[in-house]
């Protein structure tokens, strides 16, 4: 990027840090340059350039210039596209959009674009305007982002063996080899827990299914339940820390119903 070149970009708000008396340190997401940290001067107090824009999960126009992709970029002006008021309406909608933000904060490098990872967000962002919460649309949207930022789960043989998911099967999940372990291979100890076969297979479907067909996935108690503990699992030994807005969404819905 040229010093003195200005962007132009679509981004989605990851989040925003105070700076000084009126500064912001900015990080979005965008389609052509991928995760960009950048300051907002005076946007605490500037209402003609960035009055509610940085929002977590918004969608903005950023116009921005960056040194060199190292550099922390300057954030010259900022205006809304979608601040999905349908969402922020809704505590548990509000709470689901900031764990994808928060997800994909954690899985981009800065500088580093996926188009893929950006129309994941915008996919999943509309459609939470459209449709209730659910099981199926949290763990589907965990198994595309693992895809897409390189740390998709062997799930369809086992990774010692390797023979393939059957039906009736019992499996374990383990995070450090990164799949299942059918039970011959596995050698399960007291507290190591089983994952059945059609939890496995539901994961594996869920992750190239039409978006549009989610909504008519139901997860029984049981599947929730083992789907939940494979990705949470794994995603925190990927990330080496659990995520935090998972457990503070986990607890509203479990409170709150």
């Amino acid at each position: 990027m040229s010093a003195r070149e200005s962007h132009k970009t679509a981004g989605f708000i990851l989040k925003s840090l105070t700076y000084g008396e009126s500064d912001l340190i900015v990080t979005f997401y965008s389609r052509e340059f991928g995760k960009i940290k950048g300051i907002a001067k005076g946007a605490k107090r500037s209402k003609k350039r960035f009055a509610n824009v940085f929002e977590p999960f918004s969608l903005a126009n950023v116009i921005f210039s960056q040194k060199n992709r190292d550099a922390l970029a300057f954030i010259e002006a900022c205006d809304i596209i979608d601040h999905y008021a349908a969402i922020r309406q809704d505590l548990e909608k509000t709470l689901t959009a900031s764990y994808f933000i928060d997800l994909t904060d954690h899985f981009s490098p800065e500088g580093k674009h996926h188009e893929n990872l950006f129309a994941l967000l915008a996919d999943f962002l509309a459609m939470l305007t459209r449709e209730s919460v659910s099981d199926a649309a949290i763990r589907f949207f965990e198994m595309r982002l693992l895809k897409i930022a390189g740390f998709e789960p062997s799930l369809t043989a086992c990774v010692r063996c390797k023979k393939p998911v059957t039906n009736g099967g019992t499996y374990y999940f383990y995070p450090k080899e990164g799949g299942i372990f059918c039970a011959a291979c596995a050698r399960p100890e007291r507290y190591d827990q089983g994952v059945s076969a059609g939890t496995v297979r539901t994961l594996l479907l869920g992750k190239d299914m039409d978006i549009e067909k989610i909504k008519m996935v139901f997860l029984s108690e049981k599947l929730a339940r083992e789907s939940r503990n494979i990705l949470y699992g794994f995603i925190s030994y990927v990330l080496g820390k659990e995520v935090k807005s998972l457990k503070v969404m986990e607890q509203v819905r479990r409170y709150c119903p």
